[in-house]
């Protein structure tokens, strides 16, 4: 059987920086042609970075896109690396003279020689969950099979693989020995068994090997979490990259030969797809001193969601240009977790805090907060809001909630104030539970540019302040929570003796709840009927409808579960239904 190497190039690429992305596929291509690489890919979208959502519609874009992809090609060449051909992911247009002539498309390109020798646009343009690819993309009608070295390579993008039929049952038709599909898959917990076994049964029907090749890095609220694959025909692994990290993977593929009598140029194949040959010539190749695959390890559920929030939190900041962030330090368990997150991403001398204390503030929360800052190194000071506070309250009377979401609100002021003096990035301490029911002050604790923990319920809070503990005293490190932090009964402390479960439920009854009303999307009768408490559910299903208006002002922050406050889940905020 003819041999394939190929290199897989699992990158982070930045939105709209079409010079940077353009030298890193540059550059990475130099690393893959010195493994001896025969073809060498690129995740979706990589040359525009993914997603550029309106600016799909901007024609200076997709301009500045398609004239990088011609200049590209000529840098591989200039570089040496024209005889290799490279597979990258771009924004482009429908060709004149076809259906859809002009309109924005998620392409991809093969490059060689100098030039753009093949281009294809994605079929099957997801339109669920977090994708709106209906409005900005027009659909391709091709199958683009490559001919190298004596092996057909059938090419897809992404959704291509995730629906049935399209290019996946055409590769069979087509008799492909191989189907790459490039992809931007964004992260959710849980999502990597879905896709392997995806994978697997698309490789199945198929009827040839599967490579699967994400990007990693962060755009806003998604993270792209890598763990690339290489599944055979009859479903076994053969690589897996590593997640959340850059990665380059080289792996030598036994393929099938050509078939000569293979359907021909122009074929229609399912859906109506265009059957396209590209001839890249090259005879048929032995295997070479094999490079064994690498086959990386998976991390548990805790360390995958802990490492989606640092690169998403990292991300964020670097890619807006920041270099450092400011949190309030209130010496409980979501600030604690917040700043945690924050220096492991971009490290402790980029992260400041600071102490607000009100008189309702208690010793020990104080002495946590400064624990937590000696733990991690970060820069740490005290701003008592009493003087503050004292000033408002001796110019006007407020009392009850008023009183209370006036010390936030100081509090949120504060930070903003601290930001534009110091230029930092305000970090958000709010969670997912709290969001969902309202129990943030707008203005206040919902003040930020960026929410690391905003789609993470209060309970898997505590798990991963456990695990991030756990971690550090494996490493002979120093826990960077401290154990009261973690220990004590969750409080805003914004009255004397305030508990969260004075205005909520216990935090394992609330998040079970929301986990079915706002993942689930089930109605308040199903939830009941599974042993919940009606006065429960329709105590936090009531929280839950009210609460839009403010979510829709909390800033962005990474999404690491099935459907987020944000791009997933979109009610209106003026809304009368009320059943649930």
């Amino acid at each position: 059987m003819p041999n394939l190497r190929l290199a897989l190039c699992q990158i982070d690429p930045w939105v709209g920086d079409l010079a940077r992305n353009s030298e890193e596929v540059l550059r990475w291509s130099k690393r893959a042609a010195e493994s001896g690489a025969d073809l060498i890919a690129f995740p979706e979208m990589a040359l525009t970075g993914y997603p550029v959502e309106d600016l799909a519609f901007r024609g200076s874009f997709v301009e500045g896109s398609r004239r990088s992809l011609v200049e590209l090609a000529g840098k591989l060449a200039a570089e040496g690396l024209g005889d290799i051909p490279v597979l990258v992911g771009y924004l482009g247009r429908g060709e004149p003279g076809t259906k859809y002539a002009g309109r924005p498309q998620n392409c991809a390109a093969v490059l060689r020689g100098g030039e753009v020798v093949t281009r294809f646009a994605k079929h099957f343009l997801p339109n669920y969950g977090v994708f709106d690819e209906y409005r900005y993309f027009v659909p391709g009608d091709q199958l683009t099979v490559l001919r190298l070295h004596g092996v057909d390579v059938a090419l897809a993008i992404c959704e291509d693989i995730w629906q049935e039929g399209g290019r996946v049952t055409a590769t069979g038709q087509a008799g492909a020995g191989l189907l790459l599909s490039i992809n931007g898959s964004p992260y959710e917990r849980d999502k990597d068994d879905v896709r392997l076994e995806l994978v697997r049964r698309r490789a199945a029907e198929a009827g040839c090997p599967l490579v699967y090749l994400n990007m990693v890095g962060a755009q806003d609220e998604l993270v792209f979490d890598g763990e690339s694959l290489i599944v055979t025909a009859d479903g076994e692994l053969l690589s897996r990259g590593p997640q959340f990290e850059e990665a380059l993977l080289v792996v030598d593929l036994d393929l099938p030969a050509a078939d000569p009598d293979a359907l021909p140029d122009g074929a229609v194949l399912a859906d109506g797809l265009r059957l396209t040959r590209v001839d890249l010539g090259g005879a048929p190749k032995e295997q070479p001193e094999p490079i064994r695959p690498q086959v990386g390890e998976r991390l548990d559920d805790e360390a995958e969601v802990y490492a989606a929030l640092v690169e998403g939190t990292r991300a964020y900041v670097r890619k807006n240009g920041m270099r450092s962030v400011l949190i309030g330090l209130s010496g409980g368990i979501d600030s604690a977790l917040v700043a945690a997150i924050a220096v492991d991403a971009i490290g402790a001398e980029n992260v400041y805090g600071v102490s607000m204390p009100s008189q309702y503030s208690s010793q020990h929360s104080r002495d946590d907060a400064a624990e937590l800052a000696r733990r991690t190194g970060l820069h740490f000071r005290t701003v008592s809001i009493a003087p503050m506070f004292d000033a408002y309250m001796g110019a006007t009377e407020l009392t009850g909630l008023a009183e209370e979401n006036l010390q936030s609100r100081l509090r949120g002021t504060l930070l903003m104030a601290i930001s534009n003096q110091e230029g930092q990035l305000v970090l958000a301490p709010g969670n997912k539970s709290e969001l969902a029911v309202g129990y943030s002050t707008l203005y206040g604790d919902s003040v930020g540019a960026y929410g690391p923990i905003k789609d993470v319920y209060k309970t898997l809070i505590f798990q991963l302040a456990r695990w991030r503990n756990a971690q550090a005293e494996a490493r002979g490190e120093v826990p960077p929570i401290p154990e009261n932090t973690i220990s004590k009964p969750p409080s805003a402390e914004l009255r004397p003796d305030q508990k969260d479960t004075d205005s909520l439920p216990d935090y394992d009854l609330l998040d079970a709840v929301l986990n079915r009303y706002v993942e689930g999307d089930q109605g308040r009768d199903a939830i009941v009927a599974e042993g919940y408490p009606a006065e429960v559910v329709d105590r936090v299903v009531r929280l839950v409808d009210l609460a839009e208006y403010k979510r829709r002002q909390y800033p962005p922050g990474p999404k690491v579960s099935p459907k987020n406050f944000g791009r997933d889940r979109r009610l209106p905020i003026t809304n009368r239904w009320r059943q649930g």
